[in-house]
C-alpha cells in the first residue's frame, strides 16, 4: 500500500470515528457518561431531608449525632477492547477478512473513545496474549493501540487465548468500563471468565461472521483448509443435503452463543465481513436501550 492510500484511509477513519463517537454519547451507553458508578467521598452531618439510607451508623455512633455518607459520580467512561487476531480470523470472502473487519472495528472504537476524551485500553490475542494495556487517555496512546492492532495481524499463532484475554481485562480494569470483544468466538472455556467480567462491566460480545459461515457458494467439490489445525478436506458445496447441514450447524452455533452471552449478562452483536463496521457500530450505539 502506498503512502497516499494510507493517509486517505487514516483521514476517512477519523471522520467515521467522529460519527461513531457521537452515537456513543447520544445512544445506548449515554448513562455511563452521566456517571453510572459512584465513589465514596466522605461523611458530613445529617440535615433534615437527607436520605436516611445514607446514614453512616459507625460514625454516627462515635460522634453521638447522625452523619451521612457522601458520594461523587464517576463521569469518565473507560473503554476496553479485546481483539482476536487468531488464525481462524484470517478467513472470509466478503469485502474484508474477519481479522480486517475486527481490526477496523477496534480502530474505529479506539479513535471514537479518544475523540470523546475517554481512556481506552486493549488486549490483543491469538494463541497467546500479544499485547495488553490498561485504559489511558490521549491521542498518542490511541495511535499506539492502532499500530499494535495492525502489527498483530502480520503473524498469528494457532489456538485461541480468549479466556486469558478476558481474565487479563478483568485484572486491568479498576472501575466499571465498557468492554467490546471482537472475535469469531470459535473456541471454548471463555464463558466463565466472560460472566465474571460482566458482573462489574458492560460487556458487548461482537461476533465477526462471514457469508460463507451461513451459506456455501455452489462450486462443486472444493478443498477447504482449517486455519488452526491445517486439516484439509474436500467439501461437496453443491450438495443440498450438505449445505443444509452446514447452515443448520452455523445457526445453532450462533443461537447458542447469543443465549450464553445474554445468560451471563453480556450483549451479543453480530457484524459481517460484508457490512460497513462504522455503520453497524454507530447503529448499535445509537439505537440500543439500556434498561
Amino acid at each position: 500500500m502506498d503512502k497516499k492510500y494510507i493517509a486517505d484511509k487514516a483521514r476517512l477513519m477519523h471522520l467515521e470515528a467522529l460519527s461513531l463517537s457521537r452515537g456513543m454519547k447520544s445512544g445506548a451507553f449515554r448513562s455511563l457518561y452521566k456517571g453510572q458508578g459512584i465513589e465514596f467521598n466522605g461523611v458530613r452531618e445529617y440535615f433534615a431531608g437527607d436520605d436516611v439510607r445514607s446514614i453512616d451508623w459507625n460514625v454516627t455512633a462515635r460522634m453521638g449525632r447522625p452523619y451521612v455518607k457522601t458520594f461523587e459520580e464517576e463521569r469518565e467512561l473507560d473503554v476496553f477492547i479485546i481483539l482476536d487476531v487468531s488464525a481462524s480470523m484470517k478467513s472470509g470472502i466478503g469485502k474484508r477478512t474477519k481479522i480486517q473487519t475486527a481490526v477496523e472495528c477496534a480502530s474505529l472504537l479506539t479513535l471514537a473513545a479518544c475523540q470523546n476524551a475517554n481512556p481506552v485500553g486493549a488486549v490483543v490475542f491469538d494463541g497467546g496474549i500479544r499485547f495488553s494495556s490498561k485504559p489511558l487517555s490521549g491521542f498518542e496512546h490511541a495511535q499506539l493501540l492502532l499500530s499494535r492492532y495492525e502489527k498483530a495481524c502480520s503473524r498469528t499463532q494457532t489456538g485461541s487465548a480468549l479466556d486469558n484475554a478476558i481474565l487479563g481485562a478483568d485484572r486491568l480494569l479498576k472501575k466499571r468500563s465498557l468492554v467490546m470483544i471482537f472475535s469469531d468466538f470459535r473456541t471454548s472455556a471463555w464463558l466463565e471468565p466472560f460472566g465474571r467480567l460482566g458482573q462489574k462491566n458492560d460487556v458487548v460480545a461482537v461476533c465477526i461472521s462471514d457469508t460463507v459461515d451461513e451459506r456455501l457458494p455452489e462450486a462443486g467439490a472444493v478443498p477447504f483448509t482449517d486455519p488452526e489445525s491445517g486439516i484439509r478436506m474436500i467439501l461437496p458445496t453443491s450438495s443440498s443435503k450438505f449445505k443444509s447441514a452446514w447452515n443448520d450447524a452455523n445457526y445453532h452455533r450462533i443461537e447458542t452463543w447469543k443465549h450464553e452471552c445474554m445468560r451471563r449478562g453480556g450483549i451479543p452483536l453480530q457484524i459481517s465481513t460484508s457490512s460497513e463496521p462504522v455503520v453497524e457500530l454507530t447503529r448499535f450505539f445509537a439505537s440500543r436501550e439500556i434498561q
